[in-house]
């Protein structure tokens, strides 16, 4: 097959390509590199099968040739990236979708959206069923991230019933692993960049919120499942192993083997971070046979490893 990722720069983009390409197949990356890098993907760039577009996805898509998959992961998804760019994460969630979408429908290729366990909100069910609606709220901060996945899931059940298109959606949960940014903000860089430092793990809140943290390689076998399953409704896609954020930042002090503690800031708390995460994965291990199988430890010896060898 031929397949195009948009985002296929960024920390899970460039992992699904490695995942295709070990397959056997073609891949297209394309990325305007403002949360993406070169760097995750430059092990590639002598590939004969992998080719690599540099381009903002929100405007119109031209890919020349035949295309069997388009995959949309491309999104700033960190609070911190998209509060910085709130106008390019709306945009990419509806215009880029909408893009997106019409290549493929261009090209009669199959198409897959990255969404995200966001789309809940802070939750009042859990775990978090794919039925479930959602407790968001639009104009709040993290407004820009949650209501363009939501907005990006409904045009896409829009091309699948009234186009045909052949489409999945992933509820993406909580996922680490090595080409996460350093400096993109979120729990797991922050944390281990701070481990690996010496320096105390500064927890935002109290640390009571939870959360469930999987490997991104168990993601990509569950992206690459629904892929070729039959099924075009939201999959959640995350591990049920559910910690507080005191909890983990106790494991990754532990794996990183620094003893400089934890600090708790509640300034720095970002207005509507949810209390709880957990995804129900019935769907997955049903239609898809699926479960996560890197035990978290594991998954942070290498991401550490990682940070270690490039920080």
């Amino acid at each position: 097959m031929r397949i195009v990722i948009t985002g296929g720069a960024g920390f899970i983009g460039s992992h699904l390509g490695d995942r295709f390409l070990a397959e056997g197949h073609q891949v297209v990356a394309l990325d305007n590199l403002i949360t993406g890098s070169l760097a995750n993907i430059e092990h590639n760039m002598g590939n004969p099968n992998f080719e690599f577009i540099h381009h903002d996805v929100s405007n119109f898509i031209h890919v020349k040739g035949d295309v069997d998959v388009v995959m949309h992961f491309a999104s700033p998804a960190s609070p911190i990236d998209y509060l910085k760019y709130p106008i390019q994460t709306l945009k990419v969630g509806a215009m880029g979708t909408h893009n997106a979408l019409g290549l493929a429908r261009a090209k009669g290729a199959r198409f897959v959206l990255a969404s995200t366990s966001e789309i809940y909100g802070d939750p009042l069910e859990h775990p978090q069923k794919e039925s479930y609606a959602g407790n968001v709220d639009p104009i709040g901060p993290r407004g820009v991230y949650d209501e363009a996945k939501r907005y990006a899931e409904a045009l896409v059940m829009a091309y699948h019933r009234y186009h045909d298109l052949e489409t999945r959606i992933v509820r993406i949960f909580n996922t680490y692993g090595p080409r996460m940014r350093l400096d993109d903000g979120r729990v797991v860089p922050n944390f281990i960049g701070q481990a690996i430092r010496n320096e105390p793990l500064t927890v935002y809140g109290d640390g009571a919120q939870t959360r469930c943290f999987q490997y991104v390689d168990d993601l990509v076998e569950g992206v690459y499942r629904l892929l070729n399953s039959d099924f075009s409704e939201p999959v959640n896609i995350g591990t049920t192993r559910e910690i507080s954020i005191k909890e983990f930042a106790e494991i990754v002090n532990k794996v990183a083997d620094s003893d400089a503690g934890i600090i708790y800031k509640e300034e720095l708390r970002i207005q509507g971070d949810p209390q709880t995460r957990q995804p129900d994965n019935t769907r997955a291990r049903e239609i898809l046979g699926w479960e996560p199988v890197v035990p978290l430890e594991e998954g942070l010896k290498k991401t550490i490893a990682y940070f270690r060898k490039v920080s």
